[in-house]
């Protein structure tokens, strides 16, 4: 008898459905990744996976993991820890890299406001137009 069939059907069901709704969000974040026409549309995917997919794969494996090993396991929460806390800020700072690239050619598919300087770009000695 191995370790995978001492566990109850009570348990399995519920790891069963975590991996399945992780494993099929990853897999939608992937479509997505791949389906999206723009880069702006495309930073949004990955973080379906990386939220929920992550999350509940992570969850399945530690529920698992408890039950074999006989005691908590809660190592693996820090790996979603850190995976949903690294991913978010990535794609921010990619996506900021790509609106400077972006302003700086003048790319005519932005709106105006995208093409607006960052506040971090303005100096407090610039003029200031006021049109009455």
């Amino acid at each position: 008898m191995t370790h995978l069939e001492t566990i109850p059907l009570w348990l399995a069901i519920p790891i069963a459905l975590l991996l399945v709704l992780g494993s099929f969000l990853t897999l939608l974040g992937t479509i997505g990744l791949v389906q999206l026409s723009s880069f702006y549309d495309r930073l949004h995917a990955p973080t379906l996976g990386t939220s929920w997919g992550v999350g509940s794969i992570v969850l399945s494996s530690m529920l698992l993991f408890t039950w074999l090993g006989g005691r908590i396991v809660v190592h693996e929460a820090v790996l979603a820890i850190f995976v949903m806390i690294t991913t978010p800020v990535t794609l921010m700072l990619l996506g900021r890299a790509a609106l400077q690239r972006d302003r700086a050619e003048k790319s005519p598919h932005l709106p105006e406001v995208a093409r607006a300087p960052l506040a971090s770009e303005t100096t407090s000695e610039a003029p200031v137009s006021q049109d009455v």
